[in-house]
């Protein structure tokens, strides 16, 4: 098993705890890490960008003029893709560009992500964070004292408190366990875990 400081909100050292090494500290291989990031991108691309085909332009098909003796091209409708206004010709249209790889490599790919964080020591583990009210000064302190730059934040259940305080911090991002994944986790340079949400991750796995 592999050990890990706990500190508390003041950025001292008050305990350890254990983490599991079968998800915490096996063999990071950056290929599956990129595929998985990769589709994750993919997924949150919109897809929305479409034009009108020359079906699509509201228009006469009515022919311009007649086809011999006027020295011109041979003209089709107004709606033809070489007049101004006319349909697009090739252009892109809506679609998905969504795709899934197998969960096993999904689920390897998080175990990667967490390993990575351990094994380059950002990796920090926090007992707990107890905010009086709906606070970003209070929760910018916490920032302070932990010393640290570009943060993912993990909780173990919804806590409106601290992801309402947290939300104006830039490069300050606070996550659900049940919602870590590997783009978020690769994204920020410090992954913080509240010590409650570990055994949530761990139970993810085991499950």
């Amino acid at each position: 098993m592999a050990v890990i400081d706990v500190q508390n909100a003041a950025g001292d050292n008050v305990s350890k705890t254990d983490l599991t090494d079968s998800i915490f500290n096996i063999e990071v291989k950056k290929s599956i890490l990129h595929d998985v990031v990769k589709m994750q991108l993919a997924c949150k691309r919109s897809g929305t960008a479409t034009v009108k085909n020359r079906s699509d332009v509201r228009g006469s098909t009515r022919k311009l003029y007649r086809q011999k003796g006027t020295g011109n091209a041979r003209p089709g409708d107004i709606k033809s893709p070489l007049r101004r206004g006319g349909g697009v010709v090739f252009g892109p249209h809506q679609r998905s560009y969504a795709y899934k790889l197998p969960k096993k490599v999904m689920r390897l790919a998080l175990k990667m992500a967490l390993s990575s964080k351990f094994q380059e020591g950002n990796l920090v583990v926090i007992d707990k964070i107890e905010l009086e009210g709906i606070k970003t000064k209070k929760f910018m302190e916490v920032v302070n004292a932990l010393n640290l730059k570009k943060i993912l934040f993990v909780t173990a259940e919804k806590d409106e408190k601290i992801e309402r305080s947290a939300r104006n911090i830039p490069d300050v991002k606070v996550i659900r366990s049940e919602g870590l994944n590997v783009y978020d986790i690769l994204k920020y340079d410090h992954l913080v875990l509240l010590e409650s949400s570990i055994k949530n991750i761990e139970g993810r796995f085991n499950a």
